[in-house]
């Protein structure tokens, strides 16, 4: 049994495919209107659940690796992974994006939900040499979470995007395919 900090039983996380649905869109309403949550996004918080059921009706669905992060069966967040442009004519990288309703930060979940992710990915691209994720400088938890799921940190990258009209700097991470081959290994007992 996994057990979150404090003691108390972790929540199972699993991730799924989004729906159309009324329930889906009104979950994705729990972060996508919470300007916390928004405020590493590129878009503003949403005001109406109708501009949730256009995002996931016109980029959620049609996206190549969009998940919901359920726990405990109900979605708190999403993830999605995107095939990075081919180079010598085949694709090799990813990167990977993730967000959760405040409601469940600090509860493991979000570093469960990208492990899952990753392992998910990895599986079902067998071309995926790297999948690399940044997180703003100023969110010291997102970095957090991807160190926790076995991401390398690489370093800072100045003024790499845009964030409602400011150059942010990222810090860039990593998890290679021979990185993961590692952490997966079995510890061998050491002799006498």
């Amino acid at each position: 049994m996994e057990v979150q900090q404090g003691g108390a039983p972790a929540v199972e996380v699993t991730l799924r495919e989004f729906t159309l649905s009324d329930a889906d869109a009104e979950a994705f309403m729990s972060w996508a209107s919470d300007p916390r949550v928004a405020r590493f996004q590129r878009r503003d918080a949403y005001g109406h659940v109708d501009q949730a059921r256009r995002y996931i009706a016109g980029h959620v669905l049609p996206h190549p690796w969009y998940r919901a992060i359920c726990a405990g069966g109900v979605v708190v967040g999403s993830i999605s992974v995107k095939p990075a442009p081919a180079e010598d004519g085949r694709p090799f990288r990813a990167s990977m994006g993730y967000r959760v309703a405040h409601a469940h930060w600090g509860r493991g979940v979000a570093t469960r939900a990208v492990r899952a992710a990753a392992e998910a990915v990895f599986a079902a691209w067998p071309w995926l040499l790297r999948l690399e994720a940044v997180a703003d400088v100023e969110n010291p938890a997102s970095q957090r979470v991807l160190e926790k799921a076995g991401f390398v940190r690489e370093g800072t990258l100045r003024k790499y995007i845009v964030l409602k009209g400011r150059p942010r700097d990222m810090v860039m991470f990593s998890l290679v395919d021979t990185d993961r081959r590692q952490q997966m290994k079995p510890v061998e007992a050491s002799g006498p």
